[in-house]
């Protein structure tokens, strides 16, 4: 058996990076580990290959070549992947579809051959046993949660890896909180499900036997969702490989806010190799995070809550969201102050959406508030529902929140009142490769000459060399990160 793996392509966005991705000359930021992984649960004498469309073009040949295409995606590929299930139905090659977006929505994607949906560990080797038995059905889906225990290591073999800025790999699954907009649970549960340490070491050993020696972004969409394992398991054991391997990774990852509350996993996190954490703040409005349930954030002082985990070693990125029914006028204002005074400086302002499945979701139906279907991208001014606010008053403070924080002014200070709060940690020591110095050389002229921002750029750049230098290589990271964010955002408003 022959099969074609397709990871659809993605349009520009804010988590695309496709501008900054240039000056270190890779295409994406990380591979379809969820494709890697179901490769290596087809049976071992299956012949496989894959297309990561995202850095490489999509060929008839290879098409015409398989006896199965595989393709998985996320709601922000939808386009891509609808574009390919037509091009493999006119070649007539049969179809199999999973992931994200083909299990919340499997009632418009009946004309695709076979939905594997949920998690492939339980319904992918169904489908293998009756395509061996010579019958497969329409649909394979369940209710029942993987044992992670069984996952295997990703087939890395499939792709090359120098394309990509990182590379990826999972501890967990499901999210102890109940956020009202998101849809993780919906997919993965509350209870938390966790590999084995050996297992993560063994994923680590694999990554690097293949050379890779960069950073490694584990996927998980609440890493401290079990901090007992963390603290007493995971993480001394990746602090004793990495001190062996002298330091090869850099781990970044997402978690919940209150990694603030926990000192020792913060200093087990940065001792094992973490320099960069993900966190949802969502809004500085109490009201908002009442409305949306997201409890683990109320009655804080968010701000000093940012500055602890940064200063204890580790950058905070930090997702917000505008269009809560709670959200009033002064809300723009608000988040601007706030994303200035914390030194979040990649700072993902969206427009609330509401994924099928979603508590959120089934309020808006009930109250027929619902429109079209979410795009999966919550930077593009478009939501899937109508807002209290105003929709006119809505767009235009969201503008001026994304137009003034990725102003080159306000964006370049916000890496300054950064780079002053955070520790560097003791083995994130910077690397300097070839790659490195082509894009600052390249920087230089894009961002230090011709970029209206270039006085702001050139400000940072001295003021790292000599005040900062151990985080100099990450101040022209985040300035080169800053030019994507400002390409997209004038992209949008253009549009």
């Amino acid at each position: 058996m022959k099969i074609l793996l397709i990871n659809p392509d993605i349009p520009p966005t804010f988590w695309s990076f496709k501008k900054a991705l240039k000056f270190i000359s890779r295409k994406a930021v990380v591979p379809p580990l969820g494709l890697l992984t179901v490769a290596s649960i087809l049976p071992r004498q299956w012949k496989t290959k894959m297309v990561d469309m995202t850095t490489s073009k999509l060929r008839d040949r290879d098409i015409k070549w398989a006896d199965y295409v595989f393709i998985t995606a996320m709601f922000i590929q939808r386009k891509s992947a609808e574009q390919v299930i037509e091009r493999c139905r006119k070649i007539g090659k049969k179809v199999v579809a999973g992931g994200p977006l083909f299990t919340s929505i499997p009632e418009q994607y009946t004309h695709v051959d076979h939905l594997v949906l949920k998690e492939a560990e339980i319904t992918l080797p169904l489908f293998v046993k009756d395509i061996q038995n010579g019958y497969a059905r329409k649909v394979y889906n369940t209710h029942e949660k993987a044992d992670l225990k069984q996952t295997p290591i990703p087939l890395w073999n499939l792709i090359k890896m120098k394309k990509y800025a990182m590379m990826g790999i999972q501890y967990s699954r499901g999210c102890p909180f109940n956020c009202d907009f998101c849809d993780v649970t919906t997919l993965f549960g509350h209870k938390i499900r966790t590999k084995t340490t050996e297992q993560v070491l063994a994923e680590l050993d694999s990554l690097y036997s293949l050379h890779w020696r960069d950073e490694v972004f584990f996927v998980d969409d609440n890493f401290i969702g079990n901090k007992k394992l963390l603290k007493t398991e995971l993480l001394p054991a990746i602090i004793e490989w990495m001190k062996a391997r002298k330091y090869p990774f850099a781990f970044n990852t997402q978690a919940s806010i209150n990694l603030a509350d926990d000192e020792e996993l913060m200093d087990l996190m940065v001792q094992a190799g973490f320099d960069c954490v993900f966190v949802g703040i969502e809004s500085p409005n109490e009201e908002s995070l009442s409305e949306c349930n997201k409890i683990q954030n109320k009655g804080r002082d968010l701000v000093a809550c940012v500055k602890k985990i940064q200063r204890f070693g580790m950058q905070v990125q930090a997702g917000f969201i505008l269009g809560f029914d709670s959200d009033k006028e002064s809300v723009f204002d608000s988040l601007i102050h706030f994303i200035q005074k914390s030194g979040v400086v990649t700072a993902m302002v969206g427009l609330l959406n509401a994924p099928k499945g979603t508590k959120l979701y089934s309020r808006l139906m009930s109250e027929n508030r619902l429109s079209k279907d979410s795009t999966g991208d919550n930077t593009d001014f478009y939501m899937n529902f109508i807002p209290k606010m105003g929709t006119e008053e809505l767009l235009k403070g969201y503008k001026k929140v994304v137009s003034t924080i990725y102003s080159p002014r306000n964006y370049y200070n916000r890496i300054l009142t950064f780079l002053r709060d955070l520790k560097p940690g003791e083995n994130n020591k910077s690397r300097y490769r070839y790659c490195d110095i082509k894009a600052f050389v390249r920087s230089i002229w894009r961002l230090g000459i011709i970029d209206k921002g270039r006085f702001s750029y050139w400000k940072l750049i001295f003021w790292s060399l000599f005040r900062k230098p151990q985080h100099f290589h990450l101040a022209v990271t985040l300035a080169i990160c800053g030019f994507h964010f400002r390409s997209i955002f004038d992209s949008y408003g253009r549009a």
